[in-house]
């Protein structure tokens, strides 16, 4: 550590030390989120950043690198309502420049699961509206109804619900090529491709990462940004664990594109469909669910001479013509029946699994591990960390720096206690739990 550079922690914590070497393992939303952070504040300028991934940049099975992801303040929690919020000021202006964020509006739905999530949201985006004087943005629909003619396709998914016009999408490949792009116009951070094979451990200190095919990256900071990967390198299980989601993708008419552009994100949290106006003539359709896990034996990331299950991705990076489960296609092609009855029969031209980290209750991990000195982590995105990309960064190095905003102390901690199978309950889930990949694609998969 350099003895000589120290930044204030929280009251009755010892001053950080700034590294002389940070490594951020992963170029995810989290990882290059906090490389930018780093590059901006001047206590690291001495500091030498390095950023690795395992595939080149934009690794296509990153879950960041897709064509939308929906951008909302829309939470039943009020602390990740407020972060959004920040995060949303920064998409209205240079993050979503040049088409990268669209502010289409949300139509936020339920049936009878997951209502609850649905009002505690509602009472908390009404309450954002009105602390910024923002009349019309936010309106309940009382009826499928009301749902249907709010959404303007003809469809309709969920009983009730309501449009938050303050909400919308980002096109996330786009918005990571320019949170790349700002990295690289800094200057100061080096980016290397290639895959940990283990931390390097020195008692309880980690000293950097050793490398599939060899070789030894040293650090007095490592930074685990690796997503779904992060079980290959410390131990998560009954903390987080790697889940599938189905994505699909229809191509469209030019006329189409127009047509559809214009509609509101559709996002039903009773069944975790949802559909995205397209861009580009290409209209995607997805569910956030419980997902599948992967059950994968691996030897154990810090006992040697151990094998443990864990769920990791299996990716298109993996198996070229992987497609998705049945089961899955079977969702989506319900979803376009429901939500854009017009294309209810359109073949998907693609399709593939996103990989999420979930964790019991949907919060982030970002947090020093307790165990070992200089290890960092910040991962669990559980499916909603994405649309933070501008402010997340921030977040995180002030966590390291020993200053977790207040609201997000005990939700970002490392979790004390374990549960024996990962399902997030946050209310925001749909679909059915306890589905296994190679099960649901031994019964069938590419309709």
């Amino acid at each position: 550590m350099n003895k000589q550079a120290k930044t204030e922690m929280a009251e009755g914590s010892p001053p950080f030390n700034i590294p002389t070497t940070i490594l951020i393992v992963g170029s995810g939303a989290f990882g290059l989120s906090t490389a930018l952070a780093l590059s901006k504040r001047p206590q690291y300028a001495r500091s030498k950043i390095i950023l690795l991934d395992r595939l080149p940049f934009p690794a296509p099975d990153s879950s960041s690198i897709d064509t939308s992801r929906i951008i909302r303040a829309d939470y039943a929690s009020a602390a990740y309502a407020s972060l959004a919020t920040q995060a949303q000021e920064l998409w209205r202006g240079e993050w979503g420049a040049e088409g990268r964020y669209c502010e289409s509006g949300l139509v936020l739905t339920a049936d009878q699961e997951n209502v609850d999530y649905v009002r505690a949201s509602l009472g908390n985006v009404r309450g954002l509206a009105r602390d910024a004087q923002d009349r019309g943005g936010v309106e309940e629909l009382k009826t499928a109804e009301d749902i249907e003619k709010e959404v303007g396709t003809g469809g309709c998914s969920g009983t009730w619900g309501y449009i938050n016009r303050r909400s919308g999408w980002a096109d996330a490949e786009a918005a990571m090529r320019y949170a790349r792009k700002k990295v690289e116009e800094h200057g100061k951070v080096e980016f290397r491709t290639g895959e940990v094979q283990r931390l390097l451990r020195k008692g309880n200190n980690i000293e950097g990462v050793e490398m599939i095919g060899g070789g030894i990256i040293s650090a007095n900071l490592v930074i685990l940004a690796t997503g779904a990967w992060t079980a290959k390198l410390i131990d998560l299980r009954g903390r987080a664990e790697a889940t599938g989601q189905v994505l699909a993708y229809m191509d469209l008419t030019q006329q189409e594109q127009e047509r559809l552009a214009k509609i509101p994100v559709l996002l039903n949290f009773s069944t975790g469909l949802f559909v995205i106006p397209p861009k580009e003539r290409i209209l995607k359709i997805a569910r956030h669910a419980y997902g599948y896990s992967n059950p994968t034996r691996i030897p154990h990331p810090e006992r040697a001479g151990t094998w443990i299950d864990v769920s990791l991705p299996s990716t298109q990076v993996d198996e070229p013509r992987q497609w998705i489960p049945r089961e899955g296609e079977e969702a989506c092609r319900r979803a376009v029946r429901d939500m854009v009855p017009s294309l209810g029969d359109r073949p998907f031209t693609s399709a593939r699994v996103c990989w999420y980290t979930d964790t019991p209750e949907g919060n982030f991990i970002i947090t020093y591990h307790p165990g070992y000195n200089g290890l960092f982590l910040a991962i669990g995105g559980s499916g909603h960390g994405f649309k933070f990309l501008p402010v997340i960064g921030e977040k995180i190095l002030d966590a390291v720096e020993g200053n977790t905003p207040d609201e997000f102390r005990t939700e970002w901690a490392w979790p004390e206690k374990t549960v024996d199978v990962v399902v997030t309950n946050d209310g925001s889930r749909g679909g059915r739990p306890g589905m296994v990949l190679d099960v649901e694609m031994g019964k069938g998969s590419r309709l």
